[in-house]
């Protein structure tokens, strides 16, 4: 037999599986604070952008050449498109689709990110039935309340092994909004969380491909499908997180149960949520936002700059240290690209990160007189940026938070413009200014049809 030195299972974890399945089954509609259904609101707003932005990026239109071949009745909407999927394909290729930019929310605590498994999913089955918008809501906030929370108790040994956390958590995150959704008492959405504990997918070495934005859209597809059979009697373990050889302890060494009940509906994980000002690796963005503000400070140009110094924190360089991208996807884990785009164009969102940027010989100059070194003096959401211009001046700024931290929250104003830069190329100001609207008073919507079909270029016919 064959023996390991891993730290010893715990055989008297407390039954999270359940306590889980009753918090979901029986937790109040909208038994929360205001600030967290305005929270709520905003996450949806955020997500139908980033869907809908990427909704014809090569990676989506890939994805659903693939899918159309199944020739699956038409269920769901795909956001930002004309073609309608069944249900459970909705939710694999919106949930693509929302996270190819990488520009979707973040859980700073666990860097999951939490919309995209669980509005994709809850979404689609949703607008299938034309559930009211309260519905939805209580299920976005409980499903992601079930996913972080999960995320904190194996984060961050779990991530270090090479786990792309939002994978490999976002499927709980789905199954529980589903089974709220389809109102599964207590029994059957512990049934849907063990089968969705059969589900992880995605590895970090997928990051700069396409495959990262499919961990996504498959943990939305597997927590549906979870929800679904489980309704049908479909069974699993109890125990599937928790039990010696359950989920969780095979994840991860560490399994603090605390983070999981601790709280349990008196606090909720999506308080914590953020929002991205830029389209890319949430280490980089204080190493981003160093830039930008030195660039327009001082009006600098690329052939201002001798040298770009970074003093970042080591999960930088393990994530983001590719020194030549060769494409937009790969440019997205370049401190090195990112910053050199920070400054020639003082922001970085979806074009900053295109494939034909990426090769711009400007850019390509300007990104190796970028030099970035450990400092674990620096916390994950600091950078220290020094550049050292061809003139002889010497620019400094020490970043403490970044623009879309906690400390420093993107406002929402700042949220419907980042909205409309998605999704008005796609579908026109004036269908971005509806499904601003929808999206922030969904939670009073007789029913979420609409909204959909608002997020699509044939919306009304």
């Amino acid at each position: 037999m064959a023996h390991s030195n891993s730290a010893p299972a715990q055989a008297d974890a407390p039954p999270v599986t359940r306590i889980l399945a009753e918090y979901v089954a029986g937790h109040p509609s909208a038994g929360w604070p205001d600030a967290i259904d305005v929270m709520a609101h905003r996450t949806l707003l955020n997500w139908v952008g980033c869907a809908i932005g990427a909704s014809h990026h090569p990676t989506v239109d890939a994805a659903l050449a693939a899918v159309l071949e199944l020739a699956l009745g038409a269920q769901a909407t795909l956001f930002g498109r004309d073609e309608r999927v069944d249900m459970a394909h909705a939710a694999l290729v919106n949930g693509i689709s929302s996270h190819v930019f990488d520009f979707d929310d973040t859980h700073l605590a666990t860097i999951i990110h939490p919309a995209g498994p669980v509005a994709s999913a809850a979404l689609a089955l949703a607008e299938h039935h034309d559930l009211d918008g309260r519905k939805l809501i209580d299920a976005l906030v409980l499903g992601i309340e079930v996913e972080c929370r999960i995320g904190n108790a194996i984060y961050p040994d779990h991530y270090d092994r090479g786990w792309h956390i939002t994978g490999s958590t976002g499927m709980f995150g789905a199954a529980a909004a589903c089974a709220r959704l389809l109102e599964l008492d207590a029994d059957r959405t512990q049934m849907a969380l063990g089968i969705a504990a059969s589900h992880p997918t995605g590895v970090r070495e997928q990051f700069g491909s396409m495959t990262k934005s499919l961990h996504v859209g498959s943990a939305a597809h597997a927590g549906l499908m979870a929800a679904l059979l489980a309704r049908q009697g479909y069974t699993a373990s109890t125990r599937a997180l928790e039990a010696p050889r359950g989920l969780l302890q095979t994840y991860s060494t560490k399994c603090d149960w605390n983070e999981i009940t601790e709280g349990l509906g008196q606090r909720f994980e999506i308080a914590l949520n953020s929002f991205k000002p830029y389209a890319c690796g949430v280490v980089i963005h204080p190493a981003i936002d160093g830039c930008v503000r030195l660039s327009n400070a001082h009006g600098l140009r690329a052939e201002d700059v001798e040298r770009i110094d970074l003093r970042v924190h080591p999960l930088v360089l393990e994530l983001t240290g590719k020194k030549s991208p060769r494409i937009g996807l790969e440019g997205k884990f370049s401190v090195y690209h990112a910053c050199a785009a920070a400054i020639v164009f003082r922001r970085a969102a979806v074009v900053e990160f295109s494939d034909a940027v990426v090769a711009r010989p400007d850019i390509v100059a300007l990104r190796d007189r970028v030099h970035a070194r450990i400092d674990e003096r620096i916390a994950e959401d600091q950078c220290d940026v020094t550049i050292a211009c061809r003139d002889g001046r010497t620019l400094h700024v020490f970043v403490e938070h970044a623009l879309g931290s906690i400390e420093h929250p993107m406002s929402e104003s700042d949220l419907v413009g980042k909205f409309h830069a998605l999704v008005d190329p796609v579908l026109g100001a004036q269908r971005g200014n509806e499904l601003v609207i929808a999206c922030l008073t969904v939670g009073n919507a007789k029913g979420v049809r609409r909204l959909a079909q608002l997020a699509t270029a044939s919306a009304g016919t």
